[in-house]
């Protein structure tokens, strides 16, 4: 048996594409749960960057494990570039370039009531969306997310493109 080892045998393996990405998709889910199981709570942003990638995963491990039709690495795609628009979304939120969802960021007390301000502060949320909860050298999670799920969505195109090639 031969193991693909070179760039072109990757780039022409579909499963083997489709199943980086996949791995890729479970690999970023888990480690959100274990960020999140050490104490980092998740905001409500980084709760909806992680329903694409479970549908990326398990996308993956259904096509590896029942054989599906390859055509479906569209939709793993398509999941993958979601989560990353989100990713990419939620950098600018923590940077303050975008404002974020009124659930999940302060959009400030220009104008308000006391009554209003103590609605507003009582509605908050303990986690915050524009507030960044972890960086290493400026990187937050993400912008992490933003860029390794463009990756993932970049590796599902080749691979349902290889699978083209083939059919």
């Amino acid at each position: 048996m031969h193991l693909p080892l070179s760039p072109r045998e990757i780039l022409a393996s579909p499963r083997l594409l489709m199943g980086l990405a996949a791995a890729g998709s479970a690999s970023v889910l888990i480690g959100a749960l274990l960020f999140q199981a050490i104490g980092f709570a998740p905001c409500d942003l980084c709760i909806l960057q992680r329903w694409p990638h479970l549908v990326a995963a398990v996308l993956g491990g259904m096509m590896l494990l029942l054989n599906l039709p390859l055509a479906l690495a569209f939709f793993g795609a398509l999941a993958a570039l979601t989560t990353s628009v989100l990713g990419f979304y939620h950098s600018g939120v923590e940077r303050g370039i975008f404002e974020g969802p009124d659930t999940c960021t302060s959009n400030g007390i220009a104008g308000l009531s006391p009554a209003d301000l103590l609605a507003q502060i009582e509605a908050a949320p303990l986690i915050r969306c524009d507030e960044i909860v972890w960086s290493f050298m400026g990187i937050t999670m993400p912008n992490l997310n933003a860029v390794f799920s463009l990756v993932f969505a970049v590796t599902w195109v080749l691979a349902y493109r290889a699978a083209k090639r083939g059919a």
